[in-house]
């Protein structure tokens, strides 16, 4: 698979060329799995997380086939979970767009709506759009979908966590011309699934290893501390890290550990179901930019955080179970890189933690610790099986 070359899937030469320009020799795994596929025309579904090189996996076929369009009657869609995603797709596209005079223009909530207006007007063959802006666009009868061919769904999982899938199907009805649709996501179950069998004719199905982080990837720190130093436990860990989410079993003790982070210094955002869509947004933003060092999150509301250089997972609350400490762990150790993993144990759930210990198969020392410790400026460096020897 290795030698692989982008030519060999089909795609036209000048596309390679801009492709080598931006030093992209080689496809990666869903890259060479789904483009072919893409490029016949036929539906795509393809299993696959963030990271992974889904953008060019649906990009190339995009741009190699799209026609031209009138205003405001695009001829390719691809609907996105968050602003974020809508501009990153949309800048990894464009350089290619270029090669064969095609606009791209990213749409989504929170931009003024008249430039996005004045965009369409001119003529875009490509909108890369959130759910929500798409509509309002839609209903004002400033966009039509109804010349669409091509339609990508990217992180469908993500939109069906985030609440967006009334919307996508309200979206995918109005796309009347007969249409490729390419679906990728990490997990092709439940609603996706649903989607899938609705709004997919015999799609292809492709799947990349999932790839989760495993136990042996990450380090692993359990401390035994003291109810009323906890918070500065866990404010002296953020200081040392460079990203951290913390995890609180309930959406009150989330907001509630949130205030104490930021009374300890701490830049500390919550994320959880009960927050609005533009805050749990913003939260996330906030965090991948760097503006907020720890971000504390419920076991529902992880699933939508996909960030990379998270170096440090705190359970502020144990975990429920084993598959629960795995998965939220998973957030650190991403794309290769090892993370330290923190459980911070008061008195009375020390036997919980020790149960949770023998089902993961670990055998770690619970070490006791106060907040003005210097080990917890660099929890990497510092190694608890050797003093438990």
């Amino acid at each position: 698979m290795t030698t692989t070359q982008f030519a060999d899937l089909g795609v036209d030469q000048d596309l390679v060329d801009a492709l080598t320009e931006r030093g992209i020799s080689a496809p990666f795994e869903i890259q060479a799995l789904t483009i072919p596929d893409g490029l016949a025309g036929r539906d795509v579904c393809g299993r696959a997380k963030t990271g992974s090189g889904k953008t060019l996996a649906f990009g190339l076929p995009l741009v190699q086939l799209l026609p031209n369009a009138q205003p405001g009657r695009p001829t390719g869609l691809a609907l996105v979970p968050t602003r974020e995603l809508a501009v990153q797709v949309s800048r990894e596209i464009e350089p290619l767009a270029k090669v064969r005079n095609i606009s791209v223009l990213a749409v989504y909530g929170g931009a003024p709506i008249e430039k996005q207006i004045a965009a369409l007007e001119k003529g875009v063959e490509l909108v890369v759009a959130t759910p929500g802006r798409m509509i309002d666009l839609i209903e004002r009868g400033e966009l039509s979908v109804a010349d669409v061919e091509r339609v990508v769904i990217d992180e469908a999982d993500r939109m069906a966590d985030m609440g967006f899938m009334p919307q996508v199907e309200w979206i995918l009805r109005r796309a009347e011309a007969d249409h490729q649709t390419l679906l990728f996501s990490a997990t092709l179950d439940g609603m996706v699934g649903g989607l899938i069998s609705r709004y997919q004719n015999d799609p292809v199905m492709h799947e990349i290893a999932a790839g989760e982080a495993t136990v042996e990837e990450m380090e692993h720190r359990f401390l035994a501390v003291h109810e009323m130093d906890r918070v500065k436990v866990a404010a002296a860990i953020i200081d040392g890290s460079n990203r951290t989410i913390v995890f609180s079993r309930t959406k009150w003790g989330a907001d509630k550990l949130t205030r104490r982070l930021v009374e300890e210094g701490v830049n500390a955002a919550a994320i959880h179901g009960d927050l609005r869509q533009s805050q749990r947004e913003k939260a996330l933003g906030d965090f991948a930019n760097g503006k907020v060092k720890a971000l504390v999150a419920t076991d529902v509301a992880a699933r939508g955080i996909h960030v990379d250089d998270v170096d440090v997972v705190i359970h502020y609350d144990p975990p429920s179970d084993a598959k629960t400490y795995l998965h939220r762990s998973g957030r650190t150790a991403r794309a290769g890189e090892s993370g330290v993993v923190v459980s911070l144990v008061v008195w009375n759930e020390e036997l919980e933690v020790r149960k949770l210990l023998r089902r993961l198969g670990m055998k770690f020392p619970i070490v006791e610790v106060f907040s003005n410790d210097d080990r917890l400026a660099d929890l990497h460096a510092w190694d608890p099986t050797e003093e438990a020897a």
